[in-house]
């Protein structure tokens, strides 16, 4: 006789953070759950008079690409030709984990994790120098 089978356990996708690169003064690594207005401050911030920066890096993984691009176009429109943007694209591999519900009080079975690339720009801008 064969035996039953195991009931089915709903797993729970948990989504972990990717890893950070280290992070320096003029790191700015844009996501969309901040304000649009208040990344292109900081990042006006870091590189206006006071602000002690001369370049900035602006990190955007995902769907904040299109974000952190907008931000680095938004800079330049607004330096009147003083900075210059570099871009550069990667890929950044993710883990997702998969785990039992909270309530679960099956302990059996061990978090299992799932390996997923994602896209990443990191734009770089700077003054220009001075002619």
């Amino acid at each position: 006789m064969a035996e039953p089978a195991a009931p089915a356990v709903e797993l729970a996708l948990r989504r972990r953070l990717p890893p950070r690169l280290p992070r320096r003064r003029g790191d700015v690594y844009v996501n969309m759950q901040t304000d649009f207005k208040a990344q292109l401050s900081r990042c006006q911030k870091l590189l206006g008079p006071g602000g002690g920066c001369t370049e900035i890096c602006i990190h955007g993984l995902g769907l904040a690409i299109n974000r952190a691009i907008n931000i680095a176009l938004q800079l330049q429109a607004g330096g009147a030709g003083t900075l210059r943007l570099e871009a550069n694209t990667s890929t950044v591999q993710l883990a997702d984990g998969l785990e039992p519900p909270d309530h679960a009080a099956d302990t059996a079975h061990a978090p299992l994790s799932r390996a997923r690339n994602n896209s990443a720009i990191h734009i770089r801008v700077r003054r220009a120098p001075d002619p």
